[in-house]
């Protein structure tokens, strides 16, 4: 692929979401020349969709009773073994001041009849610490207060471009990204470039649209994965997709992005029944519906397994006893979507279903967003940091895109990039090898979602494979369809591996939990085929090699084209 054109930057984001915004204009902010790539429209990502809030113990809140250690206890306990207590401390550590920088940019959250930051409570927490915007429209209200503000420092933002490969210098360095730009030549053609930059940062998000039912958007095909993988980076805890365990209902042929049916809800007082009116949580776990979601998704799909007369597709929740004032009030954006699909949240229980929510894992980083690669970066969704470990406590997402992607620009300007970008290695050959994506995610769904075994795994991968098509043009569609085969991989390697039953990762033939063992994470690499292979434990950051082991291939300003 021949570029038609080509930009410079000391940095390029690849994402529009929480983590890469508030990444580009703390790098603005320290002098870099930065460019952010998203492939949609500018605000067109998974944050928007937030509806739960941010959680974090911020000063004054020990009054009623909480405390950061309560929250890193609920986080670890959450993440079923596998977080990483620095990162845990460090990350929610710094969500007071993040919130902060936030405000300060504009963001406004909910207030009580006082005047005081409201604070709502979800499944996993142990106290009410999360602030939220608009009822349950917090992503939204980020995302509006972090695109002014890339707007008003007039950041170059190159909107409906596709990052296709990191690229790196023959060293193994990155040395920028090569996109496609969305065809406006009347024929639909992407016309493919280059944006030059010694340092790349991904915040790409997760790979919801690996399922056939998801809360994320149809940008989420598991991009910063992918591109990360192909660059020679390391991931880690890839197998621990969490489903949320309530969207709305899509019916029995639904499939793409359901309504998330935010747990708040729950927090509120809304409880989970089934068929029959009997509660799905009763007895289950000490926090009942307020359970960490793994916990409760699990039980859902137990019932709906069970599920007497013919409804064991759905379960309910019921929130008529909340009223429909609060509805109204709190929960504006799950009322609308309910009633769009003919239901009175207020008179009648919400049907519910699990659905693709998280990736848990992903590129692994250290505390500065920092890759295997050199120059490359990773903060938010697509970032493996070692807080979540092996299931994301409720509203922890937000915070860590925020707080990461501060990091991630501080240890970008600390590392003196110079200004002359270095020489990519362009990539030669075909476009990476692309499964049919309806088959992929039928196989995904049935196979690698909640309850696994080995033999489904395996069967998955063998389905994919064989769909797996040879082409040579490179087009947007094609480059979705390759990271999604390739994020699959990833997944089914790591998950056929971990041979025990943990946080969001339920295999029925090892149904118990082997800390011996597997309290540890699975490293997942691309091995010299281009197909990802288990890599052994983690590594230790010292460890890390000063140049990629893997390579599958080989002050502000105007952006040049």
């Amino acid at each position: 692929m021949n570029p038609e054109w080509e930009a410079r930057a000391d940095l390029v984001v690849a994402g529009s979401g929480a983590a890469g915004l508030t990444a580009a204009l703390r790098a603005r902010e320290t002098g870099l020349r930065v460019v952010v790539v998203t492939k949609s429209a500018l605000s067109d990502g998974s944050t928007r969709w937030a509806q739960g809030g941010i959680a974090v113990v911020l000063p004054g809140d020990h009054e009623t009773g909480d405390f950061p250690e309560r929250h890193e206890a609920d986080t670890v306990t959450a993440g079923a073994g596998l977080c990483e207590p620095e990162a845990v401390t460090t990350i929610l550590g710094g969500g007071p001041a993040a919130v902060a920088r936030l405000r300060r940019r504009g963001a406004v959250f909910d207030r009580t009849g006082s005047g005081a930051l409201a604070l709502g409570r979800e499944g996993g927490h142990s106290a009410f610490r999360v602030l939220h915007a608009g009822g349950d429209a917090t992503g939204a209200e980020v995302e509006r207060a972090l695109a002014g503000a890339v707007r008003h420092a007039r950041i170059p933002v190159l909107e409906r471009h596709l990052a296709a490969e990191v690229l790196v210098t023959e060293a193994g360095a990155a040395a920028g990204l090569l996109v496609l730009a969305a065809g406006t030549d009347g024929g639909g053609r992407d016309r493919p470039g280059l944006v030059r930059a010694p340092a790349v940062l991904l915040a790409t998000g997760g790979l919801g649209q690996l399922y056939r039912v998801t809360s994320n958007p149809g940008v989420a095909t598991g991009d910063g994965l992918a591109l990360a993988l192909r660059a020679g980076a390391m991931a880690a805890d890839v197998e621990f997709v969490q489903f949320h365990p309530t969207v709305l209902y899509p019916g029995a042929s639904g499939s793409g992005m359901a309504p998330l049916v935010t747990e708040a809800l729950r927090g509120e007082g809304a409880i989970l029944v089934d068929a029959t009116g009997a509660r799905v949580m009763a007895g289950l776990h000490p926090l009942a519906d307020l359970a960490p979601r793994d916990v409760v998704a699990a039980a859902i799909t137990r019932v709906m397994a069970r599920a007497p007369g013919g409804v064991g597709d759905h379960v309910f929740l019921d929130a008529t006893g909340l009223g429909p004032a609060l509805l109204r009030r709190r929960f504006p954006g799950v009322r609308a979507a309910c009633l769009a699909a003919g239901i009175d949240p207020a008179r009648q229980p919400i049907p519910v279903v699990p659905a693709a929510h998280y990736h848990c894992g992903g590129v692994l980083t250290d505390s500065g967003g920092r890759t295997s690669v050199p120059g490359l970066y990773a903060a938010g969704e697509v970032a493996r940091t070692g807080l979540h470990g092996a299931n994301r406590l409720a509203s922890n997402s937000l915070l860590e895109g925020l707080v990461m992607g501060e990091r991630a620009a501080a240890a970008i300007a600390g590392a003196r990039a110079p200004r002359r970008p270095p020489e990519p290695v362009l990539p030669s050959g075909p476009p990476p090898d692309a499964a049919d994506p309806a088959v992929l995610r039928g196989l995904m769904s049935r196979h690698a979602a909640i309850g696994r075994d080995g033999a489904g795994l395996a069967a998955a991968q063998a389905g994919i494979t064989a769909s797996v098509t040879a082409q040579t043009a490179g087009s947007r569609a094609r480059y979705e369809a390759a990271f999604l085969t390739l994020a699959a991989w990833a997944v089914l390697a790591a998950a056929a591996e971990r041979t025990e039953s943990r946080g969001c990762h339920a295999r029925t033939d090892h149904p118990d939990r082997d800390d011996a063992r597997w309290r540890r994470s699975v490293v997942v690499r691309l091995a010299g085929s281009g197909a990802p292979e288990v890599a052994g434990a983690l590594p230790p950051v010292a460890a890390w090699p000063a140049q990629p082991v893997a390579v599958a291939v080989a002050a502000p300003a105007e952006v040049a084209r």
